[in-house]
């Protein structure tokens, strides 16, 4: 293939501009925020599974102390109903000491029950105080979420900004190019990332490697619009005063 050589040396501003837009396509896709994302968003997904979990011990807790609540009021009423009756002086001497006999269990009963809603009442406020943390937790971490989306996007709206103006760039580029110019250079950037590069000091831009001295004697008997290739990795090699040929 041939091309004009002042047309090859522009490759360069093309290469030039494709290389600023993978370097930043790959700083968008590698931001540290993405990453910090997503385990913000695990960190809040858990501490808002483990806060559902507290809460809904709490509320089964709240549900055991109204049920006790409920069965010590029924204790209590059922000894001021025997105390009236005692106090009536309207019961035989044996019913008597059957009903004191069924107060004193009542008294026992009342008191048991009401140490089993002591140690209930204190696990709810344990609850409440893991809910509250927790509740403290989840916001830390939404918070924390939320700071490193609005970094991101900062980022984000950078990197739109540096791809718009080197898409104009490349835009009025283009044209510049003969087609079939063009199609290899596009075909060579697709496979390897970079579709041309300067030979400087008989090194290739694009893999730096050195070029053995077989190859730049061809390069170098080549008539100056041929197109080179780099047989190591098949960018095209534009020649300059910088070759060293």
């Amino acid at each position: 293939m041939k091309a004009d050589p002042a047309v090859q040396r522009k490759l360069l501003e093309l290469a030039k501009v494709d290389a600023e837009l993978s370097r930043t396509a790959h700083r968008r896709r590698t931001l540290p925020e993405i990453a910090e994302i997503d385990a913000g968003e695990k960190t809040v997904r858990e501490r808002r599974d483990a806060l559902v979990s507290v809460q809904t011990a709490a509320s089964d807790l709240d549900r055991e102390i109204a049920r006790q609540e409920k069965e010590i009021e029924s204790v209590r009423a059922r000894g001021d109903r025997d105390r009236k009756l005692l106090e009536s002086g309207s019961v035989a001497a044996k019913q008597m000491t059957d009903i004191e006999h069924e107060l004193n269990s009542l008294n026992r009963r009342q008191s048991a029950l009401e140490d089993d809603l002591l140690e209930l009442m204190e696990r709810r406020e344990a609850l409440e105080l893991d809910a509250q943390r927790t509740s403290a937790e989840v916001a830390k971490a939404e918070n924390e979420v939320a700071e490193a989306i609005r970094r991101r996007d900062e980022q984000f709206a950078d990197f739109d900004t540096t791809t718009a103006r080197r898409d104009e760039d490349r835009a009025k580029l283009l044209p510049r190019f003969p087609e079939d110019l063009l199609k290899l250079y596009e075909r060579i950037r697709a496979q390897k990332g970079i579709g041309a590069s300067l030979l400087r000091s008989r090194r290739c831009g694009a893999c730096q490697l050195d070029i053995d001295r077989r190859e730049i004697g061809e390069i170098k008997a080549a008539p100056e619009d041929n197109v080179i290739q780099c047989e190591n990795c098949g960018a095209i090699l534009v020649r300059t005063l910088e070759s060293g040929l």
